[in-house]
């Protein structure tokens, strides 16, 4: 699996935290719901003013929106990824249990035939004679009548000892039926993963490379254009209400999850990566909850699986799936916040709750 290297120097990581603290709308970190006014448009001193573009030649915002896109198709194919190297997982640990059961299968079936050939030898050696032939022969009625009534049980015996053999046998077929069936799955997993692998490499490849064609100023421009951008639908998405009544409280876990994402701030994204140096967005959220003490799925799409609550109940520790494609997913913190991490080339950061599309909110606890 590749890993992607950090694409920003220290001057960028100040360049966005000062960007990001103007788009948290809050003095400080609280575990509260409460929402604050949005504050002025984030500005980065000295940064160049946008040049003009020649003709025929993309803008530095149209180049801005076509790297996002990349970034999302390459985020939404490290969802499948997660999700098949997830099941991946899971069905090779019941490949294994499947040979255990078909090693103690044989085991059982070899015990059956060993205890059928003994029950076989014993009527040999009672001669196979009628029940009217040994009456006759037999010195004692009674001797003859009980070994006649432990012969019946030696039969009952025998006819049972061959049921439990089918049945044992008629196992092993549906374990390895079962053993094919998974080996299939396992097979089409690996296929997805690397379709999926591929294709995260060949988008976040394009995005580099659109990136790294642009002059030091263009790309301290372009993270004040991803600032803008965010800046502008979190105020919106503030002037609309939405945190008009959010006011929830942070349980205990809820704050366990805030304060271990929160510590993963400036860690680099790394698509497929769950810590402790680098995660990605999915990552961070899963590891937030497992370190409080929640086991929740791996990926967004999964996640949002997990019981949604309506905006105006958020509280921190619940987690907010962004676009349509559920391919992205942040944590809030309280004050209109979020912590995430955002993409390749960028670090787990703080962001306002609304700086992307909101699809839904769900809470790991229910």
């Amino acid at each position: 699996m590749g890993t992607v290297k950090r694409a920003h120097r220290r001057g960028a990581s100040a360049l966005t935290l000062l960007c990001a603290m103007a788009i948290l709308t809050a003095p400080g970190l609280g575990l509260s719901g409460t929402a604050h006014a949005a504050p002025a448009a984030p500005s980065v001193p000295g940064a160049p003013a946008t040049p003009t573009p020649e003709p025929g030649a993309k803008s530095l915002e149209q180049i801005r929106k076509e790297i996002e896109d990349l970034y999302r198709q390459a985020g939404s194919a490290t969802d499948a990824y997660n999700l098949a190297e997830s099941e991946t997982k899971v069905q090779s640990e019941r490949i294994v249990q499947i040979a255990q059961l078909i090693v103690a299968g044989r085991e059982r079936i070899s015990g059956l035939k060993d205890r059928a050939g003994a029950a076989a030898r014993a009527q040999y050696r009672s001669g196979g004679l009628p029940a009217g032939a040994r009456l006759v022969l037999s010195d004692s009625p009674s001797q003859f009548l009980d070994s006649k009534d432990r012969l019946r049980q030696g039969e009952k015996a025998t006819t049972d000892l061959l049921t439990e053999l089918d049945r044992t046998q008629h196992d092993l077929q549906r374990y390895a039926k079962d053993a094919s069936t998974v080996w299939q799955k396992l097979e089409t997993n690996r296929v997805e993963r690397e379709k999926s692998k591929k294709r995260i490499e060949e988008k976040i490849k394009a995005a580099q490379d659109l990136e790294s064609k642009l002059e030091a100023e263009e790309k301290a421009r372009l993270l004040q254009l991803e600032q803008e951008a965010q800046y502008k639908a979190q105020t919106q998405w503030l002037s609309s209400g939405a945190m008009k009544d959010v006011n929830g409280k942070a349980t205990d876990a809820g704050k366990r999850a805030v304060q271990f994402a929160t510590a993963q701030v400036g860690k680099p994204y790394e698509w497929g990566a769950t810590g402790p140096g680098s995660f990605d967005c999915s990552g961070l959220t899963s590891q937030a909850w497992l370190a409080a003490g929640k086991a929740i799925p791996r990926t967004s799409q999964e996640q949002l699986r997990l019981r949604k609550v309506a905006v105006k109940d958020m509280r921190p520790g619940d987690l907010i799936i962004y676009f349509d494609d559920a391919s992205h997913v942040g944590m809030y913190v309280g004050d209109g916040a979020m912590v995430h991490a955002p993409r390749p080339g960028r670090d787990v950061t703080m962001a306002g709750a609304g700086s992307m599309p909101i699809k839904a909110v769900v809470r790991p606890e229910a």
